[in-house]
């Protein structure tokens, strides 16, 4: 690791850009700044050691340097990582080109897509930065629930991009209790850390009406195929939806007590609307808009993915998750893989499932 970055800035003091700071400034070797919007919380962070909103028994490094003053966090750092929620990527973004050194490796730490464009955060970052940038943009995603990698639980994760960009970022955030791997296959991370949210609802709904685990789990797998089947056609490796950014994120999402989204699907399950499910979760459910955009690539792409139709049909045209249940439990039968050409070396004329 001699050649790893030591100044590292995390822009975002929610859940997972706190953990990230934290569990970052542990290795002494490292300078780690950390943006919260607010200069209220960002004052009291840098004084209590706490931070009152998210992770609040957690008590935060001392090393970690706090401050609402975006240049102040970024302009000297070597690793930019944003970890904001996705509809707020954008503008943070802008924030930061302001003030971010041109050599600085940019990190989308946010799981989703933008609603409006579609685009994944790293093509949302390389607007904003600029053509000349993109070799510079990374994605990080893997099975990182925010308060386990705060409390020092092992964790792993991987970075996605070039090759030597992205085994910087990864051998300057491997640490003790984060193990950092890398990837070239962008798309596959973004598009795994973003619809494994959808498939977590289902997962959630699934708790929630009492289907058993041998529902979740098909759940689960079903999920997976139809992450793997819309990766591939955005132009996604296969074997990254078998990794850390696909199996290992959609399995952590859809079973822990901590996921918002499973969580917001468990109280769909259990009879709540959208809006009272959005009120009991804190901070942002990536996952509703998610399902928004992945219905919407689905039909742009043709792929099929029943589980992400049923999803939005509960959150958005008012059906019933009993109704959406019959409904993928009949339809026709088919052969387990299907939808995949080149890839795998097996092609199904049948769209069903």
């Amino acid at each position: 690791m001699s050649d790893a970055a030591r100044r590292i800035a995390v822009v975002g003091a929610g859940s997972w850009g706190t953990a990230l700071a934290h569990t970052l400034a542990q290795d002494a070797k490292r300078d780690v700044r950390l943006w919260a919007r607010r200069p209220e919380l960002a004052q009291e962070i840098e004084t209590t050691r706490r931070n009152p909103t998210y992770l609040d028994d957690i008590a935060i490094d001392q090393r970690v340097r706090v401050s609402a003053a975006i240049d102040e966090v970024v302009s000297e750092a070597e690793i930019v990582i944003l970890a904001v929620p996705t509809h707020v990527m954008r503008d943070v973004a802008g924030a930061v080109s302001a003030h971010a050194s041109t050599a600085a490796v940019l990190v989308s730490a946010a799981k989703g897509f933008e609603n409006s464009s579609g685009l994944t955060m790293t093509a949302v970052l390389a607007q904003v930065f600029g053509a000349a940038r993109r070799v510079g943009i990374t994605a990080m995603s893997g099975p990182n629930i925010a308060v386990e990698v705060a409390r020092g639980l092992p964790a792993a994760t991987v970075i996605a991009g070039e090759e030597q960009v992205a085994a910087l970022v990864r051998d300057s955030c491997t640490g003790p209790r984060l193990r950092c791997y890398s990837t070239t296959d962008v798309v596959g991370v973004e598009y795994g850390g973003a619809l494994k949210n959808v498939v977590a609802i289902a997962a959630g709904v699934s708790d929630g009406i009492g289907t058993g685990d041998n529902g979740k789990a098909a759940i689960v797998t079903r999920g997976i195929a139809e992450i793997a089947r819309l990766g591939v056609a955005a132009g996604a490796h296969i074997a990254t939806f078998a990794g850390l950014a696909g199996l290992g994120d959609c399995v952590v999402t859809c079973i822990s007590p901590h996921s918002r989204n499973r969580g917001l699907g468990e109280a769909l399950g259990r009879g709540a609307t959208l809006d009272e499910a959005l009120g009991r979760a804190p901070g942002v459910t990536e996952g509703v808009n998610a399902t928004r955009v992945a219905l919407r690539l689905a039909e742009q792409l043709h792929v099929d993915m029943p589980i992400t139709r049923e999803v939005h049909a509960v959150l958005f045209e008012g059906k019933s998750v009993r109704a959406a249940l019959a409904d993928l439990m009949s339809r026709d039968p088919a052969a387990e893989i299907h939808g995949f050409a080149s890839p795998l070396g097996v092609h199904s004329e049948r769209t069903g499932e």
